[in-house]
Protein backbone atom coordinates (compact mmCIF):
# COMPACT_ATOMS: atom_id res chain seq x y z
CA UNK A 1 0.00 0.00 0.00
CA UNK A 2 1.46 3.54 -0.96
CA UNK A 3 1.13 6.51 1.05
CA UNK A 4 2.35 9.31 -1.36
CA UNK A 5 3.47 9.25 -4.89
CA UNK A 6 4.15 11.03 -8.07
CA UNK A 7 2.91 9.50 -11.04
CA UNK A 8 4.77 10.06 -14.58
CA UNK A 9 2.92 8.95 -17.39
CA UNK A 10 5.35 8.30 -20.32
CA UNK A 11 3.31 8.29 -22.84
CA UNK A 12 2.67 11.52 -22.35
CA UNK A 13 6.09 13.05 -22.49
CA UNK A 14 6.22 10.68 -25.88
CA UNK A 15 2.89 12.77 -27.24
CA UNK A 16 3.60 15.28 -26.64
CA UNK A 17 7.81 15.50 -28.28
CA UNK A 18 5.36 13.96 -31.42
CA UNK A 19 3.53 16.85 -31.12
CA UNK A 20 5.99 19.08 -31.18
CA UNK A 21 7.86 17.82 -33.73
CA UNK A 22 4.90 18.30 -36.30
CA UNK A 23 5.11 21.93 -35.76
CA UNK A 24 8.08 22.36 -37.05
CA UNK A 25 10.94 21.23 -39.53
CA UNK A 26 13.85 21.46 -37.37
CA UNK A 27 15.35 19.17 -34.92
CA UNK A 28 13.94 18.74 -31.66
CA UNK A 29 16.12 18.83 -28.27
CA UNK A 30 14.19 18.07 -25.24
CA UNK A 31 15.19 19.83 -22.17
CA UNK A 32 15.57 17.26 -19.55
CA UNK A 33 17.84 19.28 -17.11
CA UNK A 34 16.46 19.49 -13.22
CA UNK A 35 15.59 15.79 -13.31
CA UNK A 36 13.58 16.23 -16.20
CA UNK A 37 11.59 18.97 -14.54
CA UNK A 38 11.06 16.69 -11.60
CA UNK A 39 9.62 13.50 -14.09
CA UNK A 40 13.04 11.96 -13.53
CA UNK A 41 15.74 12.43 -15.75
CA UNK A 42 16.59 9.44 -17.88
CA UNK A 43 13.20 7.69 -18.41
CA UNK A 44 11.74 11.15 -19.60
CA UNK A 45 15.12 11.71 -21.67
CA UNK A 46 14.33 7.73 -23.33
CA UNK A 47 10.80 8.72 -23.88
CA UNK A 48 11.38 11.94 -25.86
CA UNK A 49 14.55 10.05 -27.67
CA UNK A 50 11.32 7.21 -28.84
CA UNK A 51 9.44 9.90 -29.75
CA UNK A 52 11.71 11.45 -32.15
CA UNK A 53 14.09 14.16 -29.76
CA UNK A 54 17.41 13.83 -31.93
CA UNK A 55 18.95 16.23 -29.12
CA UNK A 56 18.74 16.27 -25.03
CA UNK A 57 19.77 19.23 -23.08
CA UNK A 58 21.14 19.68 -19.75
CA UNK A 59 21.93 22.25 -17.44
CA UNK A 60 25.38 20.28 -15.60
CA UNK A 61 27.95 18.55 -16.60
CA UNK A 62 26.86 15.76 -13.88
CA UNK A 63 23.65 15.78 -15.96
CA UNK A 64 25.16 15.09 -19.19
CA UNK A 65 27.98 12.01 -17.89
CA UNK A 66 24.18 10.97 -15.93
CA UNK A 67 22.99 10.73 -19.79
CA UNK A 68 25.98 9.24 -21.13
CA UNK A 69 26.66 6.55 -18.09
CA UNK A 70 22.67 5.35 -18.62
CA UNK A 71 23.58 4.47 -22.02
CA UNK A 72 21.68 7.03 -23.90
CA UNK A 73 23.86 8.05 -26.84
CA UNK A 74 22.33 11.20 -28.74
CA UNK A 75 24.07 14.23 -28.72
CA UNK A 76 23.94 16.44 -25.32
CA UNK A 77 24.56 19.67 -24.94
CA UNK A 78 25.23 21.16 -20.96
CA UNK A 79 25.13 24.86 -21.02
CA UNK A 80 25.58 25.80 -17.48
CA UNK A 81 29.62 25.17 -16.24
CA UNK A 82 31.22 27.14 -13.21
CA UNK A 83 35.48 27.17 -13.56
CA UNK A 84 37.53 24.53 -12.82
CA UNK A 85 34.91 21.62 -13.90
CA UNK A 86 36.59 18.41 -15.34
CA UNK A 87 35.60 19.36 -18.66
CA UNK A 88 37.92 16.74 -20.31
CA UNK A 89 35.61 13.73 -19.15
CA UNK A 90 32.67 15.65 -21.05
CA UNK A 91 35.03 15.88 -24.12
CA UNK A 92 35.47 12.00 -23.43
CA UNK A 93 32.08 11.30 -23.40
CA UNK A 94 31.33 13.29 -26.06
CA UNK A 95 29.18 16.18 -24.64
CA UNK A 96 28.80 19.27 -26.36
CA UNK A 97 29.66 22.54 -23.99
CA UNK A 98 28.43 25.68 -23.94
CA UNK A 99 30.62 28.11 -24.28
CA UNK A 100 29.77 32.20 -23.72
CA UNK A 101 33.64 34.34 -22.73
CA UNK A 102 36.76 34.33 -23.28
CA UNK A 103 37.33 32.08 -19.80
CA UNK A 104 35.02 29.68 -20.90
CA UNK A 105 36.81 29.07 -24.08
CA UNK A 106 40.24 28.60 -22.55
CA UNK A 107 39.11 25.89 -19.67
CA UNK A 108 37.16 24.29 -23.09
CA UNK A 109 40.47 24.09 -24.89
CA UNK A 110 42.86 22.61 -21.91
CA UNK A 111 39.96 19.98 -21.43
CA UNK A 112 40.06 19.19 -25.32
CA UNK A 113 44.10 18.88 -25.22
CA UNK A 114 43.75 16.70 -21.79
CA UNK A 115 41.05 14.56 -23.83
CA UNK A 116 43.28 14.38 -26.78
CA UNK A 117 40.05 15.17 -29.02
CA UNK A 118 38.39 18.22 -30.17
CA UNK A 119 35.65 19.50 -27.57
CA UNK A 120 31.75 19.89 -29.59
CA UNK A 121 31.04 23.94 -28.57
CA UNK A 122 28.20 25.40 -28.62
CA UNK A 123 29.36 29.42 -28.75
CA UNK A 124 26.38 31.70 -26.42
CA UNK A 125 25.27 35.04 -27.42
CA UNK A 126 23.04 37.15 -25.15
CA UNK A 127 20.29 38.76 -27.32
CA UNK A 128 18.72 40.71 -24.04
CA UNK A 129 18.56 38.08 -21.39
CA UNK A 130 21.64 39.57 -19.70
CA UNK A 131 22.13 36.66 -18.17
CA UNK A 132 24.33 33.30 -19.88
CA UNK A 133 26.35 34.64 -23.24
CA UNK A 134 28.54 36.54 -24.84
CA UNK A 135 27.16 40.30 -25.53
CA UNK A 136 26.99 42.00 -28.67
CA UNK A 137 30.43 43.95 -27.95
CA UNK A 138 32.23 40.91 -26.28
CA UNK A 139 30.52 38.55 -29.38
CA UNK A 140 33.85 38.93 -32.00
CA UNK A 141 36.42 38.73 -29.97
CA UNK A 142 35.06 35.03 -28.84
CA UNK A 143 34.38 34.35 -32.94
CA UNK A 144 38.08 34.69 -33.53
CA UNK A 145 39.41 33.04 -30.71
CA UNK A 146 36.68 30.13 -31.32
CA UNK A 147 37.79 30.40 -35.39
CA UNK A 148 41.70 29.96 -34.10
CA UNK A 149 40.97 27.16 -31.47
CA UNK A 150 38.95 25.19 -34.63
CA UNK A 151 41.71 25.77 -37.07
CA UNK A 152 43.80 24.33 -34.58
CA UNK A 153 42.11 21.66 -34.03
CA UNK A 154 40.95 21.82 -30.55
CA UNK A 155 37.46 22.80 -30.90
CA UNK A 156 34.51 22.30 -33.15
CA UNK A 157 32.08 24.55 -33.15
CA UNK A 158 28.81 22.88 -33.65
CA UNK A 159 26.43 25.33 -32.55
CA UNK A 160 25.49 28.92 -32.23
CA UNK A 161 22.33 30.35 -29.61
CA UNK A 162 20.67 32.60 -27.61
CA UNK A 163 18.01 32.42 -25.11
CA UNK A 164 14.41 34.27 -24.74
CA UNK A 165 13.05 36.60 -22.20
CA UNK A 166 9.30 36.98 -23.00
CA UNK A 167 8.69 34.19 -25.24
CA UNK A 168 6.04 33.00 -23.32
CA UNK A 169 3.86 36.52 -23.56
CA UNK A 170 3.43 36.11 -27.85
CA UNK A 171 3.83 39.68 -29.28
CA UNK A 172 6.20 40.89 -26.64
CA UNK A 173 8.58 43.47 -28.85
CA UNK A 174 11.48 41.85 -26.62
CA UNK A 175 11.32 38.58 -28.79
CA UNK A 176 11.94 40.47 -32.34
CA UNK A 177 14.50 42.92 -30.91
CA UNK A 178 15.91 39.77 -29.82
CA UNK A 179 15.66 38.14 -32.92
CA UNK A 180 17.16 40.92 -34.38
CA UNK A 181 20.34 40.52 -32.47
CA UNK A 182 20.33 37.12 -33.16
CA UNK A 183 20.67 37.28 -36.90
CA UNK A 184 23.51 40.55 -36.66
CA UNK A 185 25.82 37.91 -34.46
CA UNK A 186 25.20 35.29 -37.10
CA UNK A 187 26.24 37.60 -39.72
CA UNK A 188 29.10 37.98 -37.75
CA UNK A 189 29.54 34.26 -37.13
CA UNK A 190 29.73 33.79 -41.05
CA UNK A 191 32.14 36.85 -41.31
CA UNK A 192 34.33 35.26 -38.75
CA UNK A 193 34.70 32.16 -41.23
CA UNK A 194 32.41 29.73 -39.17
CA UNK A 195 29.95 27.07 -39.95
CA UNK A 196 28.36 25.97 -37.20
CA UNK A 197 25.41 23.47 -38.11
CA UNK A 198 22.87 24.17 -35.64
CA UNK A 199 21.55 27.70 -34.97
CA UNK A 200 18.80 27.55 -32.25
CA UNK A 201 17.23 30.05 -29.93
CA UNK A 202 13.32 28.50 -29.62
CA UNK A 203 12.71 27.69 -26.18
CA UNK A 204 8.98 26.03 -25.33
CA UNK A 205 7.14 29.26 -26.00
CA UNK A 206 8.66 29.93 -28.95
CA UNK A 207 8.64 26.36 -30.39
CA UNK A 208 4.61 26.50 -30.04
CA UNK A 209 4.20 30.12 -31.40
CA UNK A 210 7.28 31.74 -33.30
CA UNK A 211 7.87 29.56 -36.08
CA UNK A 212 10.26 32.28 -37.50
CA UNK A 213 12.85 31.90 -34.39
CA UNK A 214 13.00 27.80 -35.15
CA UNK A 215 16.72 27.88 -37.50
CA UNK A 216 17.82 24.29 -36.94
CA UNK A 217 17.15 23.33 -33.62
CA UNK A 218 14.44 23.78 -31.27
CA UNK A 219 14.93 23.21 -27.52
CA UNK A 220 11.21 22.67 -25.39
CA UNK A 221 11.98 22.40 -21.68
CA UNK A 222 8.21 22.66 -19.87
CA UNK A 223 6.08 21.59 -23.08
CA UNK A 224 8.03 18.33 -22.99
CA UNK A 225 6.11 17.50 -19.83
CA UNK A 226 2.45 18.58 -21.05
CA UNK A 227 2.74 22.18 -19.38
CA UNK A 228 2.64 24.79 -21.65
CA UNK A 229 4.24 28.26 -21.03
CA UNK A 230 1.83 30.38 -22.56
CA UNK A 231 -1.03 31.44 -20.18
CA UNK A 232 -4.28 30.50 -21.06
CA UNK A 233 -3.29 28.14 -24.16
CA UNK A 234 -2.66 24.04 -23.67
CA UNK A 235 -1.71 23.41 -27.24
CA UNK A 236 -3.07 20.36 -27.33
CA UNK A 237 -0.44 19.21 -24.66
CA UNK A 238 -0.96 16.72 -21.84
CA UNK A 239 0.85 17.05 -18.32
CA UNK A 240 2.61 13.76 -17.73
CA UNK A 241 2.64 14.08 -13.75
CA UNK A 242 0.22 13.68 -11.01
CA UNK A 243 1.14 13.97 -7.39
CA UNK A 244 -1.56 12.23 -5.01
CA UNK A 245 -1.30 10.60 -1.30
CA UNK A 246 -3.37 8.51 1.02
CA UNK A 247 -5.46 10.45 3.98
CA UNK A 248 -3.62 9.46 7.08
CA UNK A 249 -5.90 9.98 9.38
CA UNK A 250 -9.68 11.49 10.07
CA UNK A 251 -11.12 13.30 12.92
CA UNK A 252 -14.36 14.94 13.94
CA UNK A 253 -13.63 17.98 15.81
CA UNK A 254 -16.28 21.24 16.87
CA UNK A 255 -16.77 24.61 15.47
CA UNK A 256 -14.21 27.18 16.02
CA UNK A 257 -11.20 24.69 16.47
CA UNK A 258 -7.79 26.34 15.15
CA UNK A 259 -6.30 23.83 12.51
CA UNK A 260 -2.52 23.91 12.34
CA UNK A 261 0.74 25.79 13.47
CA UNK A 262 -0.43 28.94 14.56
CA UNK A 263 -4.40 28.54 14.12
CA UNK A 264 -4.28 30.69 10.74
CA UNK A 265 -7.32 28.13 9.86
CA UNK A 266 -10.45 28.02 12.28
CA UNK A 267 -13.31 25.65 11.31
CA UNK A 268 -16.81 27.13 10.76
CA UNK A 269 -18.78 24.01 11.83
CA UNK A 270 -18.20 21.04 13.07
CA UNK A 271 -16.10 19.34 10.93
CA UNK A 272 -14.46 16.12 9.91
CA UNK A 273 -10.97 16.73 9.35
CA UNK A 274 -8.52 14.66 6.71
CA UNK A 275 -4.58 14.53 7.78
CA UNK A 276 -2.71 14.67 4.28
CA UNK A 277 1.07 13.04 4.86
CA UNK A 278 2.47 15.24 2.47
CA UNK A 279 4.30 18.77 3.56
CA UNK A 280 6.93 21.17 2.10
CA UNK A 281 9.58 18.67 2.52
CA UNK A 282 7.62 16.72 -0.23
CA UNK A 283 7.50 20.00 -2.77
CA UNK A 284 4.06 21.21 -1.20
CA UNK A 285 4.92 24.65 -1.33
CA UNK A 286 4.20 26.47 2.48
CA UNK A 287 2.76 29.25 0.46
CA UNK A 288 0.04 27.00 -0.17
CA UNK A 289 -1.51 27.52 3.07
CA UNK A 290 -5.23 28.03 2.94
CA UNK A 291 -4.53 28.13 -0.50
CA UNK A 292 -3.16 24.85 -1.94
CA UNK A 293 -6.29 23.11 -4.33
CA UNK A 294 -6.58 19.45 -4.12
CA UNK A 295 -9.46 16.47 -5.09
CA UNK A 296 -10.82 14.33 -2.28
CA UNK A 297 -13.85 12.40 -2.70
CA UNK A 298 -14.55 13.84 -6.32
CA UNK A 299 -14.64 17.39 -4.89
CA UNK A 300 -12.58 20.10 -5.13
CA UNK A 301 -10.91 21.17 -1.37
CA UNK A 302 -8.97 23.70 -0.12
CA UNK A 303 -5.59 22.96 2.27
CA UNK A 304 -6.80 24.30 5.46
CA UNK A 305 -4.08 26.07 7.52
CA UNK A 306 -0.72 26.06 7.35
CA UNK A 307 1.56 23.60 5.15
CA UNK A 308 3.86 21.49 7.60
CA UNK A 309 6.58 20.03 6.51
CA UNK A 310 5.45 16.55 6.23
CA UNK A 311 1.45 16.83 6.45
CA UNK A 312 -1.30 19.15 5.75
CA UNK A 313 -4.95 18.76 6.97
CA UNK A 314 -7.92 19.59 4.68
CA UNK A 315 -11.43 20.63 6.53
CA UNK A 316 -14.20 18.59 4.95
CA UNK A 317 -17.13 19.95 7.00
CA UNK A 318 -20.17 16.99 7.28
CA UNK A 319 -18.34 14.89 3.67
CA UNK A 320 -17.81 11.72 4.97
CA UNK A 321 -13.73 10.80 4.52
CA UNK A 322 -11.73 7.77 5.77
CA UNK A 323 -8.32 6.99 6.22
CA UNK A 324 -6.43 5.89 2.91
CA UNK A 325 -8.76 7.70 0.97
CA UNK A 326 -6.95 9.25 -2.03
CA UNK A 327 -6.29 13.19 -2.14
CA UNK A 328 -5.12 14.33 -5.61
CA UNK A 329 -2.88 17.57 -5.36
CA UNK A 330 -2.69 17.81 -9.28
CA UNK A 331 -2.73 16.07 -12.15
CA UNK A 332 -3.89 16.63 -15.97
CA UNK A 333 -7.26 17.60 -14.95
CA UNK A 334 -8.83 15.04 -17.11
CA UNK A 335 -10.83 14.26 -14.44
CA UNK A 336 -11.62 17.06 -12.77
CA UNK A 337 -8.61 17.35 -10.56
CA UNK A 338 -6.33 20.40 -9.87
CA UNK A 339 -3.60 20.93 -12.18
CA UNK A 340 -0.16 21.89 -12.36
CA UNK A 341 -1.39 25.46 -13.64
CA UNK A 342 -3.76 25.93 -10.90
CA UNK A 343 -1.33 25.69 -7.89
CA UNK A 344 1.13 27.79 -10.14
CA UNK A 345 -2.10 30.43 -9.60
CA UNK A 346 -3.02 29.76 -6.24
CA UNK A 347 1.07 30.31 -4.58
CA UNK A 348 1.42 32.79 -6.86
CA UNK A 349 4.80 31.29 -8.93
CA UNK A 350 4.83 29.15 -12.35
CA UNK A 351 4.02 25.78 -13.54
CA UNK A 352 7.81 24.93 -13.83
CA UNK A 353 8.13 25.13 -10.07
CA UNK A 354 5.81 23.27 -9.10
CA UNK A 355 6.56 20.26 -10.96
CA UNK A 356 9.95 20.53 -10.36
CA UNK A 357 9.22 20.53 -6.29
CA UNK A 358 7.11 17.93 -6.34
CA UNK A 359 9.26 15.12 -8.50
CA UNK A 360 12.56 16.19 -6.64
CA UNK A 361 11.67 14.73 -3.23
CA UNK A 362 11.30 11.60 -0.90
CA UNK A 363 8.15 11.14 -2.50
CA UNK A 364 8.61 7.78 -4.84
CA UNK A 365 7.95 8.48 -8.59
CA UNK A 366 6.08 5.60 -10.34
CA UNK A 367 5.85 5.16 -14.21
CA UNK A 368 3.16 4.53 -16.55
CA UNK A 369 3.29 3.81 -20.23
CA UNK A 370 5.39 1.83 -22.21
CA UNK A 371 9.03 1.48 -20.92
CA UNK A 372 7.90 2.23 -17.48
Amino acid sequence: MWQAEVRVDLDAIRENVSRLRAGTSAELMAVVKADGYGHGMVPAARAAVDAGATWLGVCTLDEALALRAAGIDVPVLAWLLAPGLPLDSGVRADVDLGVASLPQLDETVQASRRADRPARIHLKIDTGLSRGGATIADWPALLDAAAKAQADGLVEVVGVWSHFVYADLPGHPTTDRQLAVFHEGLAMVERAGLRPRYRHLANSAATLTRPDTHFDLVRPGLAVYGLSPVAGETHGLRPAMTARARVMLTKRVPVGSGVSYGHTYTTGQDANLAVVPLGYADGVPRHASNVGPVQLGGRRRTISGRVCMDQFVLDCGDDPVAAGDVVTLFGSGADGEPTADDWAEAVGTINYEIVTRFGSTRVPRVYDGAGS
